[in-house]
C-alpha cells in the first residue's frame, strides 16, 4: 500500500481517526469530515437504498466505523463498517462518485479498510454486491461457501414505500 497511514488503537469516538494521503487524495476514519448531505445524495440514488432518508444516513454513521474519500476538502467517496470489532464485520455503502473512479480509488480504500486496527482478526467479514466482485475477490471476499446457511430480512424499496405498521404493530420511522 503506497501513501501515509496514521493508526489508531479502538474504533470509539475517542480514537483517533486513521488517515491515509496520496497525492491529493486523503482517506479518513474522522466522522467530523463526513459530509452528510453528499453521502446522502448518493446513497438516495444508488441501487441498494433507494430513497434513503438523511436521518436513517446518520443513524447508519453513527454505529459505524466510516473511511470518507477525500478530494480538495470535497467527499468523493464513502464506505461503513458494521461490526463488534472482535468477530463480525458488515461492509455496506461502498461508493466513489463517478467522476473520480477508475483511479485505483476503491481499491486503495479498500487496503485502508481491510488494514484497520478495530478489523483485524475477525472471523467472518461480509458483503454485498451486484457489479464489484472482482474488487472484493482482491481482499479475499468470496461467494458465501453455503448460503443455505444463510438468512436474512429483506424490505427492497422500504425508503419508497409509505410507513406501514410492523410486526409490533408499531410506525416504522
Amino acid at each position: 500500500m503506497t501513501g501515509s497511514l496514521c493508526d489508531a488503537s479502538e474504533a470509539g469516538p475517542s480514537a483517533s481517526p486513521v488517515e491515509s494521503v496520496r497525492g491529493d487524495f486523503v482517506i479518513s476514519t474522522d466522522r467530523s469530515r463526513i459530509d452528510i448531505a453528499a453521502v446522502h445524495a448518493f446513497l438516495s440514488r444508488s441501487y441498494w437504498s433507494p430513497g434513503i432518508p438523511e436521518d436513517t444516513v446518520r443513524r447508519g454513521i453513527a454505529g459505524a466505523i466510516c473511511f470518507g474519500i477525500y478530494h480538495g476538502g470535497a467527499q468523493v467517496g464513502f464506505a461503513r463498517v458494521i461490526t463488534d470489532q472482535a468477530t463480525y464485520a458488515y461492509l455496506a455503502d461502498v461508493y466513489v462518485l463517478e467522476e473520480h473512479r477508475g483511479r485505483g480509488l476503491a481499491k486503495w480504500l479498500m487496503e485502508v479498510i481491510m488494514s484497520h486496527p478495530a478489523l483485524q482478526g475477525l472471523r467472518r467479514f461480509t458483503l454485498s454486491t451486484r457489479d464489484a466482485h472482482a474488487l472484493y475477490r482482491q481482499f479475499g471476499f468470496e461467494l458465501v461457501a453455503s448460503p443455505e446457511r444463510q438468512m436474512e430480512i429483506m424490505r427492497r424499496n422500504i425508503y419508497l414505500e409509505p410507513p406501514a405498521a410492523g410486526p409490533t404493530g408499531a410506525e416504522r420511522p
